[in-house]
C-alpha cells in the first residue's frame, strides 16, 4: 500500500526546505517529481526501512479575502483526504498566527494523523517558546531545524510508526495500472478490456474509498487491473483537480507492478506525462506506453516511426520501453496492450541462471574490458542476479570505483540486448570481489 505524507502549513514556515531535507534523506534516488502545477514537488523518501512520498503543498499568494478558501483550503482537504500522515509545519520565530488557526481548525477534524512541526528551532529559547503550539490542540509538537536536521529524526521515528506496511494480500497476481492525463481514454480502455462479461470480472475494494482493484482473467490473461479512473471533481479550480488527480496517479503507481502510461496522440507526449514516467522509473516499476487516438492523426508509413522517435528522445535514457498504438474506440491493438503488459511483468520479475549470465556477460566483458584508470586495469571475475522485485545484477570486480557511468550503460545495454528486459528498469552494481 502506497504511503503519501503531506507538508502543509502557511508560507515561509520551511514547508519546502524540510521536503528537501526529507526526500535527500534518501541516499540511493532522490527523486524530484516537478508538479504539474508549478509550484508542486514531490518525492521519494525513506527512514529505517520504509520508504514513503512526500508532497509539499506549496504557498499562495497575497492579496485577496478569500486567499486562505481558494488556496490552501482545498489543497489540505485533499491532502486530509489522500495522504497517509500530515506534517504540519508552523514557524517557531513568529509563533501562531491567525493562518495558523484557521488550518489547524481544518486538520482537527480529520481522523488522519496529524504531526505539529515547529521549524527555525535553533536554541533552548525557542524549544521553550513552542509550547504554545499545543493550544492548537493537535497533540504532540515536533521541533526541528529542517535547514540544519536537527530534529528531524525524532520526527520521522514517529511518523514512519503510523504508516502502513505494504498489505501482501493477493500479491501472487500482477498489478497493472492505467495512468495518465485526463481525458487520455484511461475509463475507455478500462470498459473496452471488460467488455460485456462482467460476470468474470471482480471488484476488490482498493486502498482508498474510491479506487478499485478490478479481477481481469480473459483470454489466458489474469492480473489486478488497478482502475484510477473514478476522479471526483473536489474543486471548481483546476489546479486543485489537477493536485489531487496527481496524489491518486501516484498512490496507484507506488501500488503497481506494471504502469500503463496513455498518451494522446494528438498532444503527444507532454510534461506531466515525462514526470510520471521518470517517477515510474525511479520505482523500479514495468512500463508500456499506449499512444491513444491514432485513428484521429493523419498519418504515412512514417507517421508512427516519428512519433516513437520524439518519444524516446524526451524519455531518454531509459528508451528500452514498448510503444503501441491504440484507439480505444475502435478497439484497436488494445488486447496486444494486455500481452505486451504481460510481457514486460514477466521481464521484471524473470531470474537468468548465474551460470548463463556469467557465459554470456564475461565474453563481452573480455572483448570490450572497462578502460583503465590511472594505470590500474579492472578484471571483472563473477556476475549474479541479486533477489528483488526488479531485475539486479552484481558484478564483481577488484577495483569497483573506478568503472564509470559510460561502462555502466554500456553493460546494461549487453544486458538488454542478450536476455530481453524491455520496458524494465535495471540496477547495477559493482562490488569487491
Amino acid at each position: 500500500m502506497a504511503n503519501i505524507v503531506a507538508i502543509v502549513g502557511r508560507p515561509n514556515v520551511g514547508k519546502s526546505t524540510l521536503y528537501n531535507r526529507l526526500t535527500e534523506s534518501r541516499k540511493a534516488i532522490v527523486d524530484d517529481f516537478s508538479g504539474v502545477t508549478r509550484d508542486r514537488h514531490y518525492g521519494q523518501a525513506e527512514w529505517v526501512g520504509k520508504r514513503f512520498t512526500v508532497i509539499d503543498t506549496g504557498g499562495f499568494v497575497h492579496g485577496s479575502d478569500d486567499v486562505f478558501e481558494a488556496a490552501i483550503r482545498d489543497q489540505v482537504l485533499i491532502a486530509i483526504d489522500e495522504a497517509s500522515a500530515i506534517l504540519f509545519v508552523v514557524d517557531a520565530t513568529t509563533g501562531i498566527t491567525d493562518l495558523d488557526d484557521e488550518i489547524a481548525d481544518v486538520l482537527r477534524r480529520s481522523s488522519k494523523p496529524v504531526f505539529v512541526v515547529a521549524n527555525k528551532v535553533d536554541s533552548a529559547k525557542q524549544t521553550h517558546d513552542t509550547h504554545e503550539f499545543y493550544s492548537l490542540g493537535l497533540g504532540e509538537v515536533y521541533n526541528i531545524s529542517s535547514m540544519t536536521g536537527s530534529g528531524t529524526g525524532e520526527l520521522l521515528d514517529e511518523l514512519v510508526k503510523e504508516l502502513d506496511v505494504e498489505d501482501e494480500e493477493e500479491e501472487e497476481l500482477p498489478k497493472f495500472t492505467i495512468v495518465g492525463r485526463p481525458n487520455v481514454g484511461k475509463s475507455s480502455l478500462t470498459n473496452a478490456l471488460l467488455g460485456e462479461e462482467r460476470n468474470i470480472v471482480t471488484p476488490i475494494a482498493g486502498t482508498t474509498r474510491d479506487s478499485i482493484r478490478i479481477h481481469y482473467n480473459q483470454f489466458g490473461h489474469e492480473f489486478l487491473l488497478v482502475d484510477t479512473a473514478g476522479l471526483r471533481r473536489k474543486s471548481k479550480v483546476n489546479e486543485d483537480i489537477e493536485f489531487y488527480s496527481v496524489m491518486r496517479t501516484i498512490k496507484a503507481l507506488e501500488d503497481s507492478d506494471v504502469v500503463i502510461l496513455m498518451i494522446d496522440a494528438k498532444d503527444g507526449i507532454e510534461a506531466q506525462d515525462i514526470n510520471i514516467f521518470h517517477l515510474a522509473e525511479k520505482n523500479k516499476k514495468g512500463i508500456v506506453l499506449l499512444v491513444n487516438k491514432w485513428d484521429t492523426v493523419e498519418k504515412d508509413h512514417k507517421t508512427a516511426k516519428a512519433f516513437e522517435d520524439t518519444i524516446k528522445s524526451k524519455i531518454a535514457p531509459f528508451t528500452d520501453v514498448p510503444i503501441i498504438f491504440t484507439s480505444v474506440t475502435e478497439k484497436q491493438r488494445i488486447f496486444k496492450a494486455v500481452e505486451t503488459a504481460m510481457e514486460v511483468y514477466e521481464n521484471k520479475t524473470k531470474k537468468i541462471p548465474t551460470s548463463k549470465l556469467n557465459d554470456v556477460m564475461l565474453e563481452i566483458i573480455e572483448k570490450y574490458p572497462p578502460p583503465a584508470t590511472k594505470g590500474k586495469y579492472i578484471k571483472i571475475k563473477y556476475v549474479t542476479q541479486l533477489p528483488g522485485r526488479s531485475p539486479m545484477f552484481a558484478f564483481f570486480c577488484n577495483l569497483p570505483q573506478y568503472i564509470k557511468d559510460p561502462y555502466k550503460r554500456f553493460i546494461e545495454n549487453k544486458l538488454r540486448e542478450n536476455f530481453d528486459f524491455s520496458g524494465v528498469p535495471i540496477q547495477i552494481f559493482f562490488r569487491q570481489k
